[in-house]
């Protein structure tokens, strides 16, 4: 069997890899937008020709040899294009191996450990009083656990306009609002999106330390490991971190320093389902929890699910919410079945979902705009 196509799918926000194959098997491996987290991703479309250009004519179940050499035959190796590129070929990859076997692509793993996936979900709302309504929806629907930006949308203007003793005050009302929703068993986690500062993540963490969060995710960049660890020291809650991070050599550097107590590598910058294994060996080592990132649709849930469902350090998997609404449902008609807050395994070979092509023809790409975000002097914040 041989690789006869590497083919880039795009609809709306969201792409994916389709790897096609003499046989007339294929594979779909879904994509991050790599550095094109504002704008439209050029540069990861660009990055799927150039692994098509190695791929073309090898054999697609040599998966380890190919991730060596997508990876490798990079001289500057890393980076968030190439790396997205490679975690979504990857999961297609896995996808046709499960096909192929007519097993499902956890069977090929050594799994399954579990047999379904715990869930949380994303909350929506801009205002103390909207994120607790959500809660309760979420909550009837059988969710055990949420997430929600205790500091509002992007560049919404409260945030960004606010004192320093002020944004831990719009953070604790948020967290106050959502715990006196779900009560005292509820797990609950925050993500500021690294747009904190140092001592400005600490006071919102010492804000909320009363309502026993989860996590605390990425509260400022990662770039500076110390930073991280030296935060997650202070820190009164647990902290996540990982989901920019995009290599097994990263991932050790941030573990090697106990800087998070949960690491999120994403399912597509960490290198697919091939990378992760290796990421998620080192977390078990170390005692530390994996929760993959997953904030796309319905193939990368499947891929996070897969994985999860094969490794014993996965406590918890994010969920958009969404996979049964609008484009993402006629786009994925057949998503991974939601039970009372958890994803149920299938037995069906390889990933186990498909890409509805004809939907996708009415889904035109569009570029991701994600605003910058301003303090009131009118410099830049991370975002």
């Amino acid at each position: 069997m041989k690789i006869t196509d590497v083919k880039l799918i795009e609809a709306n926000v969201w792409r994916w890899v389709r790897i096609s194959t003499d046989e007339g098997l294929s594979g779909i491996g879904e994509m991050h937008g790599g550095s094109g987290g504002s704008g439209t991703p050029y540069t990861v479309a660009a990055a799927v020709q150039y692994m098509a250009e190695y791929l073309i004519g090898k054999d697609p179940l040599h998966i380890e040899k190919h991730w060596q050499h997508m990876f490798r035959r990079q001289l500057f190796r890393g980076g968030a294009d190439p790396m997205a590129a490679i975690g979504a070929i990857d999961c297609a990859l896995w996808d046709i191996k499960g096909k192929e076997a007519g097993k499902p692509v956890y069977a090929l793993l050594g799994g399954p450990t579990r047999e379904r996936i715990r869930l949380y979900v994303h909350l929506t709302g801009d205002s103390p009083e909207a994120l607790a309504d959500d809660a309760r929806r979420r909550i009837a629907e059988g969710y055990t656990a949420v997430r929600f930006y205790p500091l509002g949308q992007f560049n919404h203007g409260e945030f960004e306009s606010a004192s320093y003793t002020a944004i831990a005050r719009i953070a604790e009302d948020r967290v106050r609002a959502v715990r006196e929703a779900v009560g005292s068993d509820i797990d609950m986690m925050i993500d500021v999106v690294n747009r904190l500062t140092p001592p400005e993540a600490l006071l919102v963490a010492r804000a909320c330390e009363p309502y026993n969060l989860y996590f605390f995710e990425d509260p400022i960049e990662p770039d500076n490991m110390e930073a991280l660890a030296e935060f997650s020291r202070r820190a009164p809650m647990p902290v996540a971190a990982g989901e920019r991070l995009q290599t097994i050599y990263q991932f050790s550097d941030l573990l090697s320093r106990n800087a998070a107590a949960f690491i999120r590598p994403d399912i597509s910058l960490a290198g697919g389902i091939t990378g992760i294994r290796k990421i998620a060996a080192l977390a078990e080592a170390n005692y530390v929890g994996v929760i993959p990132h997953n904030p796309m649709a319905a193939i990368a849930t499947a891929s996070c699910a897969h994985l999860d469902a094969a490794l014993s350090n996965v406590p918890i998997q994010e969920y958009p919410g969404d996979e049964w609404e609008g484009p993402k449902l006629d786009l994925v008609p057949e998503p991974l079945e939601f039970d009372n807050g958890y994803l149920i395994l299938r037995d069906t070979p390889g990933l186990g979902v498909e890409l509805n092509d004809e939907a996708v023809k009415h889904y035109p790409p569009v570029s991701f705009d994600r605003a910058p975000v301003m303090n009131r002097d009118g410099s830049l914040r991370d975002y």
